[in-house]
């Protein structure tokens, strides 16, 4: 914590989380109204909620939850400024000498600033799935155009993925690009204005800046009332962006949200491996959420987790080289990336055994027989993976949402990009349940069930 006297103050009040069971939100020593904040006390290895408890039962970078800013600029203003923290939220100031830190009762409202003014904002909201959009570059390849680069074919491919083309970035288009055209067409179909969205959320773990692409999106979309970041989960991070904006929304610090998935890894596959290049493939897709009734409530569970063991099974590792800086000293320089590498076989083993495994448990946990999922949802990887969680949990493969065979791998942009194309087919019709899934590098996994 930083000791000037001048600084920002990030309070937390979840809903549905007791201060018995220990987690401790810290202050941020920034001097903007910030978006981060560290979770104490929370089982890091997965986590589950659904929509009644309004629980929030797990650890995010940049935290789903309502944030309450306050400013600082002497010490007494500050202990103002935690005293009215605690009689707006019914918090009670931590004892243990951290300056900042508050210990949280369930509280019904809170004080919030989200790239807008402050204002007291009643929690217990639902979420609903207001509009999608999708964007897919161009440019496409097909399995016949690989095949007179390197040594494959179309039914080798196919037969083994059930990919057959994907959608590739010019050298002068931009993850962004197409990201802020399928957010423009979310919002469209939302009937939302852009002014009116408080939270932009880019699941990515290819920004076209280091470090994050989320605001320039959000500045081309003319969200100017929106705080906007970048959410790294590989696959699952769509999954993953929607349970943390539904946090946000379900606190009361935000209205209306838009969650992004978008991946460019066709710039990061080695093109001369035909073990991994020809899986992947450019895409993004959004959706726009907003406040609801809790009884129209679209999410009515979620279960993630990660397994960072798992990791050096599917990674894109850094690279450095060393420089001599002066008096023995080296240090590293020229930073990037190396191709991806995947361990197929692997990879393949814990999807298919998490995915039927995690949605096995979120059907029973909030009661609802297999029979009355009416779509299967997962991240476009592999038909296979689809076909086996299908047979495992019950389902016929007509119940399967499938386009891997004209995209191939997008990664976060994989759901959201299926969703919105059943949706605006016809395929997927108000009132039906979806179970979700995303799966991918990490290892992580995101599960959800949703009511459209």
């Amino acid at each position: 914590m930083a000791s000037s006297s001048a600084f920002s103050s990030a309070f937390v009040a979840v809903p549905g989380i007791n201060a018995a069971a220990g987690p401790v939100l810290h202050a941020s020593s920034t001097r903007q109204p910030p978006v981060a904040f560290s979770l104490r006390g929370l089982n890091g290895t997965g986590a589950t909620g659904s929509q009644p408890s309004h629980a929030i039962t797990f650890s995010l970078l940049l935290g789903a939850v309502g944030v309450a800013v306050a400013t600082s600029r002497s010490l007494s203003r500050r202990r103002q400024q935690r005293q009215l923290v605690a009689s707006v939220t019914g918090a009670r100031p931590q004892q243990r000498g951290q300056r900042g830190a508050v210990q949280l009762n369930a509280a019904p409202s809170a004080i919030g600033v989200l790239g807008g003014s402050a204002g007291v904002m009643q929690a217990g909201a639902g979420i609903r799935i207001a509009g999608s959009g999708s964007c897919a570059p161009s440019t496409v390849v097909s399995n016949d155009d690989l095949s007179r680069i390197m040594e494959t074919s179309d039914e080798w491919i196919s037969q083994r993925t059930g990919i057959r083309r994907r959608h590739i970035l010019k050298p002068d288009e931009s993850l962004g690009s197409i990201s802020v055209t399928a957010a423009k067409r979310a919002l469209e179909k939302a009937g939302i204005a852009a002014e009116d969205v408080g939270l932009v959320i880019l699941a990515t773990s290819t920004p076209d800046d280091m470090f994050g692409s989320a605001p320039q999106v959000a500045a081309e979309l003319g969200a100017r009332n929106a705080v906007a970041f970048d959410l790294t989960a590989a696959c699952s991070g769509f999954v993953f962006g929607m349970v943390t904006a539904s946090q946000y929304i379900r606190s009361g610090a935000v209205k209306n949200a838009v969650i992004i998935g978008a991946d460019a890894l066709s710039r990061w596959v080695d093109w001369s491996d035909r073990n991994t290049c020809v899986l992947f493939g450019d895409g993004a897709g959004a959706v726009v959420v907003t406040a609801t009734e809790p009884e129209n409530d679209s999410l009515l569970g979620f279960e993630m987790g990660s397994d960072g063991t798992g990791a050096c099974h599917l990674t894109t590792a850094s690279k450095t080289t060393a420089v001599d800086l002066g008096a023995g000293s080296e240090g590293l320089s020229n930073a990037g990336y190396e191709t991806m590498t995947m361990n197929g076989k692997e990879v393949f083993r814990f999807a298919t055994s998490r995915v039927p495994e995690v949605l096995t448990r979120l059907l029973a946990r909030h009661e609802i027989d297999v029979e009355e999922v009416d779509w299967l949802l997962l991240h476009q990887a592999n038909r296979r993976i689809m076909d086996s969680a299908a047979k495992r949990l019950g389902l016929p493969n007509e119940k399967i949402l499938c386009n891997l065979d004209e995209y191939g791998n997008t990664s976060a942009g994989s759901v959201p990009l299926m969703l919105d194309e059943a949706l605006r087919d016809g395929r997927v019709k108000p009132g039906q349940l979806i179970a979700c899934m995303g799966f991918g590098a990490g290892l992580s996994w995101g599960g959800m069930l949703l009511r459209v």
